[in-house]
């Protein structure tokens, strides 16, 4: 028996032994933090591979020398490929490349309202202030789930007459600006955002791969016009590396995300994502990604839709905010075929398609309402604005086809003459100016006149002035039935037979309506 007690004991104390060991190796190496490191074995373009970084994650933050930050995308079986968010002139082949351990972030928060930045929240329009946010967050998350969502109820609106109309925006929906160079997309966003200086939507407009004189003179026009308070600029310019362009538009959304999760409203502008398209592309074929259809990689599309699906109305129990979002896709010649505009088209909750033929001619905004169409956010129109508008587009149909047929035809009947008549002052009236929104109850007065054939007898090219005159006096003269719009957002009986006595008493005052002959 004494030899099996000390057999046991020994076993026992063995036992002990490798546990106690155990624990002092792991406690050793929770003290020795190792720094984890690599070596840059190519350079060049705006990428640089690095060999020794075997835990690296997906979108770590790498520091390379001279404080220059590069973001893990390629993680291959020996290699990581990193994009460089600053210049690659003074890396070598060589130098020595620290992990973070941090995912790719900004800055989100109170601090970034009327500032203009970098993706990574470095300043643009003082560099002796830095962005003071009130925490990070990574620039790419997952979308909201379909549980944590509700459907789009709560109306965003533009100003526009033609938009709030015939396009409507819900908070929460992702509605494509769309169309030729220079045909006023940029302007559509940025009268949209003016509209919301009184509301309680904050705006993010980002800028990708433009001239820094446009982000200057567009952050002028938003301060000139009292937007830029609640406004943010997030600027990856033209002449900044491929790597900025690439994660500006997720910068923005972060931003944006986090006014959603904290129950508030937000809009984002992406300026736009064309431009984006080419910026993955490049880097994409620099880290030899496979090309695809116009040799864009094969996942173009998933980066945008997991982009795009971050806007979002959430569910009361999430706190009720939203994201909507504005992407803007520049077409070459109008064609809609090409391979990003129709991702983008697919992705998104409906479009608006701005003309080139129409902007030469004078149409400001240039959209063709026919290929122009809201998905979603007619839920979220107000009653009044169906009234009035309810026959405006299939009326605006009517008179470009009627149009078009009176090239062939030397007479034309009552009818048609009627139709021409009708459909020319209502283009005037949708006709609006640049940075000057309208109230939704003005917009309803101008369309109720228009449509209901009050400008029939007037030139057509008197009617934005007697738009103009007509609001005034009705704000002057009548803010009853201006209350009883903005209270209701209905148009009843009553109201609609005030608002025609009172636009006759307005026309038998007005001198431009003179009858044509």
């Amino acid at each position: 028996m004494p030899f099996v007690d000390e057999v046991n004991r020994l076993r026992a104390n063995e036992t002990n032994i490798t546990s106690v060991l155990r624990e002092r190796i792991a406690a050793y190496e929770q003290e020795l933090k190792v720094d984890e490191r690599g070596t840059v074995i190519a350079v060049g373009d705006g990428i640089a591979r690095v060999y020794g970084l075997e835990k690296v994650m997906a979108q770590e933050l790498v520091e390379f020398p001279g404080d220059v930050m590069g973001i893990a995308l390629n993680l291959e079986e020996d290699t990581v490929g990193c994009i460089l968010m600053g210049p690659d002139e003074d890396i070598v082949e060589g130098d020595v490349v620290r992990r973070t351990g941090r995912i790719a972030e900004t800055q989100v928060g109170a601090g970034v309202w009327g500032r203009v930045m970098t993706p990574l929240a470095e300043p643009l329009d003082d560099p002796d202030r830095p962005i003071a946010g009130e925490t990070t967050r990574p620039l790419e998350v997952k979308a909201p789930g379909v549980i944590k969502r509700q459907p789009v109820n709560e109306p965003l609106y533009t100003g526009i007459k033609v938009i709030d109309a015939l396009t409507p925006i819900g908070r929460g929906q992702r509605e494509l600006i769309i169309g030729d160079r220079q045909t006023g997309k940029t302007a559509l966003a940025v009268d949209t955002i003016i509209n919301q200086r009184d509301s309680n939507v904050k705006c993010i407009y980002v800028a990708i791969g433009q001239k820094i004189s446009t982000v200057r003179r567009i952050a002028a026009i938003l301060e000139e016009y009292g937007a830029m308070e609640h406004t943010c600029i997030i600027a990856a310019c033209a002449s900044d590396p491929a790597a900025l362009q690439y994660i500006a538009p997720y910068a923005g959304c972060t931003i944006g995300e986090h006014e959603r999760n904290n129950g508030r409203n937000a809009l984002i502008v992406y300026d736009d994502l064309s431009k984006h398209a080419k910026a993955y592309r490049e880097l994409s074929l620099l880290l030899e990604r496979p090309p695809g259809r116009e040799a864009y990689p094969g996942d173009i599309f998933n980066l945008h839709s997991r982009l795009l699906e971050r806007a979002a109305k959430m569910s009361d129990a999430e706190g009720g905010g939203s994201l909507t979002a504005l992407p803007i896709v520049e077409t070459q010649e109008g064609d809609f075929s090409a391979y990003i505009p129709t991702n983008i088209i697919s992705i998104t909750d409906g479009q608006i398609y701005l003309q080139p033929d129409l902007f030469h001619q004078g149409v400001r905004p240039a959209i063709n309402v026919g290929l122009s169409v809201s998905r979603v956010g007619g839920a979220a129109q107000p009653r009044m604005m169906r009234q009035v508008a309810g026959q405006l587009r299939s009326d605006l149909a009517t008179y470009r086809e009627s149009e078009a047929f009176t090239q062939f035809a030397e007479e034309l009947d009552a009818h048609t003459q009627q139709i021409l008549r009708r459909g020319q002052r209502m283009v005037e009236v949708l006709k609006q100016p640049q940075y000057v929104p309208q109230a939704v109850e003005d917009q309803v007065i101008a369309v109720f006149a228009g449509s209901e054939g009050h400008w029939d007898e007037a030139p057509a090219d008197a009617v934005d002035e007697l738009e103009n005159e007509l609001i005034e006096f009705i704000h002057e003269q009548h803010p009853e039935i201006i209350e009883e719009l903005r209270n209701k957002q209905e148009l009843e009986e009553a109201v609609a037979q005030a608002l025609s006595e009172t636009i006759e008493r307005f026309k038998a005052e007005s001198p431009h309506l003179e009858k044509d002959e």
